[in-house]
C-alpha cells in the first residue's frame, strides 16, 4: 500500500494493512460518519418548501430563484473528483473537518442573507463545502471497514442515513416553516455541523497518500467545467426541452472533458487516476450506479407529477404514497449485505435489476395502488444495486486511490439523477405534445405541458374544461407508459451488464 494511516495513539485495527475486523470504535466512527450524511439528504429536500416564503422576502426574479435552487448541485457536480483527490493528498478526515466548517459559516451566510445575491453566494458556498462532504465519508468508510462482510453493511448505513435524510427533510423542514422564517431551514445542520467537529479527531482515524504528488491546476479547472457544462445542459433540457443553448453547453463540456482525458493520460501524477477503468467491475459498477440512478429518478419524478396532475392529488398526498417506495429502497440497501453472502455482487446486480423491471412495468398501469407496487418493487431492486455499486467502485480502486474513486462514484450519481429527470421529461414531452387533442376553445399553449392545460382549464367553460383535462390526462399517462418502457429495456440491459463485467467476490 503506498498510502499511509496515520493512527491515533494507541494504534487501532483500521491502520493495518491485514483484514482486521472493525471494532466498536470504527462502528461509532460510522455513527459520526452519519451525521454529515443525513444532513445532505435533509437540506436537500426543505430548500423546496422555503421557496415560496423566501421568494415573497427576497424577491428574487424568475432566474435568481432558479440559480438559489441549482447553484449547489451545479458547484458539487463539478467538484466532486477534485475534493476527492484533495483528501487523498491531504487527509480524508481533514477535507472532512474543513468541509463540516466550510458548511456550518456558509449554512450561517445563506440563514442570515438579505438578498437574492446574497443567497446565491452562500449557497455556491454551501456547494463548495458539500462537495468534500460525502467522497470524505465514502473513503474513510472504506479505510475503517477492512473485512468486505462489515464494509458492505457499512456502506448499506451510511447510504440508509442518507435516505432517511431525505424523507425527513420535508417533516423538518415544514415545522420550521410554520414557526419561523424562511432563514430556518438552513440552520438544520448547525448542531450536527458542531458534534461532528468535536467528536470526529478522536473517533476517526486519518488517512493519506504521502506518495501523492501535486495536484494539476489545469486539470482541476478542465474538470469542473466538463462535469458543470454537462450537468447544466441536461438540466436545461430537463426544464425547457432540447434547445440550442443548452446543446451548446453540452457540445464545450464534452470538448472541455476530452482535453482532460487526454492531459490525464499524459500526466505522471494525474487528477484523476484514469487505470482503475481498466479493471472491469469498477467501470461496470459505475454505470450500473449512475444509469440504475437515471432509472430510479426518472421514474420517481414522473410518478409524482402523475400523482398530482393526472390523479389530483396535494403535494403532502402525492409524498405521503411515495413513503412505501422509499421504504422499499431502505430495505433493499440494508439487505445487500445479507444477499452477498450467498451471491456474487455481480449477480445480486443482476438480480436486483431484474427484480426492478417487473415493477417498472407495473408503471404503465394507471391505478394507484399498481403505481405504487411498481415504484416500490423498482426502489427495492435498484437501491440493492446501489448499495453494492459503492462497495465494488471503493474496494477495486487502491487504499491510496479511494477518494477519488467515491468522487467518480458521487459524480455519477449527479448525472445520473440529472440525465434521468431530463430525458424522461423529455420523452413524456414529445409523447403528450404528439398525442394531446386540444378542444375548439382551449388556447394551444394546453399543448406543451399537462400543467399548463390544467391551469388553462381552471378558466374555460365546464364541458370544455372536462374534455381538455381528459385529453390531457391520457397524453401524459401515454407518454409516462413509454418512459417507463424504456427504464424496462434499460434494466435489462443493466442486467446483461453486470452479469458479464461484475466478477468480484
Amino acid at each position: 500500500m503506498t498510502g499511509t494511516a496515520i493512527c491515533p495513539d494507541p494504534p487501532t485495527p483500521d491502520c493495518d494493512d491485514g483484514p482486521a475486523r472493525a471494532g466498536r470504535r470504527e462502528w461509532l466512527g460510522l455513527a459520526v460518519l452519519a451525521l454529515p450524511t443525513i444532513l445532505i439528504g435533509l437540506d436537500g429536500t426543505a430548500l423546496h418548501l422555503a421557496a415560496p416564503a423566501l421568494s415573497k422576502d427576497l424577491a428574487p426574479s424568475s432566474s435568481q430563484l432558479l440559480w438559489i435552487i441549482d447553484v449547489y448541485g451545479f458547484v458539487v457536480a463539478g467538484l466532486l473528483v477534485t475534493m476527492g483527490t484533495v483528501g487523498d493528498r491531504i487527509g480524508r478526515r481533514r477535507l472532512l473537518l474543513i468541509g463540516a466548517a466550510g458548511f456550518l459559516v456558509a449554512s450561517l451566510l445563506a440563514a442570515f442573507a438579505t438578498s437574492s445575491g446574497q443567497l446565491i453566494a452562500a449557497r455556491a458556498l454551501l456547494g463548495v463545502a458539500g462537495a468534500t462532504l460525502m467522497p470524505s465519508t465514502l473513503s474513510l468508510l472504506s479505510n475503517m471497514f477492512r473485512d468486505p462482510g462489515q464494509r458492505r453493511m457499512a456502506i448499506a448505513i451510511w447510504m440508509t442515513n442518507f435516505m432517511i435524510g431525505g424523507m425527513a427533510g420535508p417533516l423538518v423542514g415544514g415545522v420550521l416553516l410554520d414557526h419561523f422564517w424562511w432563514g430556518s431551514v438552513f440552520l438544520i445542520g448547525v448542531p450536527p455541523l458542531l458534534l461532528l467537529l468535536v467528536v470526529a479527531r478522536p473517533l476517526l482515524p486519518e488517512f493519506r497518500n504521502e506518495q501523492a504528488g501535486r495536484i494539476d491546476p489545469l486539470s482541476v479547472v478542465l474538470s469542473i467545467g466538463a462535469i458543470i457544462s454537462l450537468v447544466y445542459a441536461v438540466k436545461e433540457t430537463a426544464k425547457s426541452g432540447p434547445h440550442l443553448s443548452a446543446l451548446a453547453v453540452a457540445v464545450v463540456g464534452v470538448g472541455l472533458g476530452w482535453v482532460f482525458v487526454r492531459r490525464q493520460l499524459r500526466l505522471p501524477e494525474p487528477l484523476l487516476d484514469l487505470r482503475l477503468f481498466s479493471r472491469p467491475a469498477f467501470g461496470a459498477s459505475l454505470g450500473a450506479q449512475m444509469f440504475g440512478l437515471y432509472v430510479l429518478a426518472a421514474v420517481q419524478f414522473l410518478a409524482v407529477q402523475y400523482f398530482q396532475l393526472v390523479l389530483g392529488m396535494t403535494p403532502l398526498e402525492a409524498g405521503l404514497w411515495m413513503l412505501p417506495t422509499m421504504v422499499a429502497g431502505i430495505v433493499g440497501t440494508l439487505g445487500a449485505p445479507y444477499v452477498v453472502r450467498v451471491l456474487r455482487p455481480g449477480t445480486a446486480m443482476t438480480a436486483g435489476f431484474l427484480a426492478a423491471a417487473p415493477g417498472l412495468a407495473l408503471m404503465t398501469a394507471s391505478e394507484r395502488w399498481t403505481v405504487v407496487v411498481g415504484l416500490s418493487l423498482a426502489g427495492l431492486g435498484i437501491q440493492l444495486v446501489l448499495a453494492l455499486t459503492y462497495d465494488v467502485i471503493v474496494s477495486s480502486a487502491p487504499p491510496e486511490r479511494a477518494g477519488v474513486a467515491s468522487g467518480m462514484g458521487e459524480t455519477g450519481t449527479e448525472l445520473g439523477i440529472a440525465l434521468g429527470i431530463a430525458i424522461a421529461g423529455s420523452i413524456v414531452t414529445a409523447v403528450y405534445r404528439a398525442g394531446v387533442s386540444v378542444p375548439v376553445g382551449a388556447p394551444d399553449s394546453v399543448r406543451d405541458t399537462l400543467g399548463n392545460a390544467v391551469a388553462e382549464a381552471q378558466h374555460l367553460p365546464a364541458p370544455v374544461a372536462q374534455q381538455l383535462l381528459t385529453a390531457a390526462r391520457d397524453a401524459y399517462t401515454d407518454g409516462v407508459q413509454v418512459a417507463a418502457w424504456v427504464s424496462v429495456a434499460m434494466v435489462l440491459v443493466l442486467a446483461a451488464t453486470t452479469a458479464k463485467l461484475v466478477r468480484t467476490r
